[in-house]
């Protein structure tokens, strides 16, 4: 499905708008745009790429930490709302014993961590359900995602020129 998406957004749009949009979606984020915006058949330079994917990773983040509470309260009204709401933020609690300990500091990792399901996305929610203020669960949200652009940066660009080293595929972008 991921694969679809990718290839919709870059064959329907220009590379920078697609690595926008590509990064606004929870199956992807940041993690997922910016190794498409640097290893594309033509790619972006990381220094175009990588604000792209920043920006595009946080379109959503404060819609989302504002506007949870008053879903999730709209949700429990039913049934089977509130036991999907009790399952996620069960999940959301057991997922973030760091968030819990260290608060802001904790969710700031969590979010730079680049793997499934920790992204600002879940960041987000994890932000609400520890009770963090909302401010500080956005700026925690914003740094976690700059460091995980910075480490997806080092490896999307490490693999491209590995690529043209070992295999003699692909170009080497200007970053």
């Amino acid at each position: 499905m991921k694969e679809a998406i990718v290839e919709f957004m870059t064959t329907h749009a220009s590379l920078p708008v697609a690595t926008v949009a590509l990064a606004t979606l929870p199956i992807l984020e940041l993690r997922g745009a910016l190794p498409v915006a640097l290893l594309w058949t033509d790619p972006l330079p990381l220094w175009k790429a990588y604000p792209l994917a920043v920006f595009g990773n946080m379109i959503p983040i404060p819609f989302i930490i504002w506007f949870l509470e008053p879903a999730t309260n709209f949700l429990r009204r039913w049934k089977l709302g509130d036991r999907f709401v009790e399952w996620l933020f069960a999940r959301t609690r057991r997922k973030g014993k760091n968030i819990e300990k260290y608060e802001m500091w904790g969710l700031v990792m969590f979010v730079a961590i680049p793997l499934p399901v920790t992204g600002a996305w879940t960041g987000s929610m994890a932000g609400h359900v520890f009770g963090l203020k909302r401010h500080k669960t956005l700026l925690a949200c914003f740094l976690g995602v700059c460091i995980a652009g910075v480490i997806m940066s080092v490896l999307s660009v490490t693999a491209r020129e590995l690529f043209v080293k070992w295999f003699g595929i692909g170009g080497s972008a200007s970053a």
